[in-house]
């Protein structure tokens, strides 16, 4: 029952983003019929935006009985900051951020800080600072090795 609701919801979503520079980065449905999307763009996301698509969204699930009872809550937003990246398009959203990348090279789990200079389909780039001279250093990270990145916000 579930994959199939899940299937409807992800249908009817993708047709209100159909066109957008919005995309679709995880849809969860809760046991208790709690509908979580998350949207990023590839320009961010608007809470005017993330509005419509809820309103629109909740609207079809609705008319289609697709929860007979009614009883289910939707909520629709953007990915929170600690949430790792999933998309190439979100690597290429974050060019020029500074990020945490967790990865595995010959057997071991590594875990490096650098600002994201490139992503290509295959690998990203990044600009380490290293030592108190503040020597630059690049390192390609194959996208087949890393376990998850995550932009970091600095005040």
């Amino acid at each position: 029952m579930e994959s199939s609701v899940v299937n409807q919801i992800k249908e009817k979503l993708e047709q209100l983003i159909e066109g957008s520079a919005l995309f679709l980065v995880d849809l969860k449905i809760k046991p208790t019929n709690n509908i979580k999307i998350f949207l990023d763009g590839d320009n961010g996301v608007t809470i005017d935006a993330v509005s419509k698509i809820n309103r629109a969204l909740y609207k079809q699930i609705e008319e289609d009985q697709i929860f007979p009872d009614g009883d289910f809550s939707l909520e629709v937003s953007s990915p929170g900051v600690d949430e790792p990246l999933k998309f190439f398009r979100q690597y290429k959203k974050n060019l020029g951020r500074k990020v945490e990348v967790t990865y595995t090279e010959a057997e071991a789990e590594l875990t490096v800080e650098g600002v994201l200079k490139e992503a290509s389909e295959e690998e990203i780039v990044l600009e380490e600072t290293i030592g108190r001279k503040k020597e630059k250093s690049e390192r390609k990270i194959p996208f087949s090795q890393i376990k998850k990145t995550v932009v970091q916000i600095s005040f």
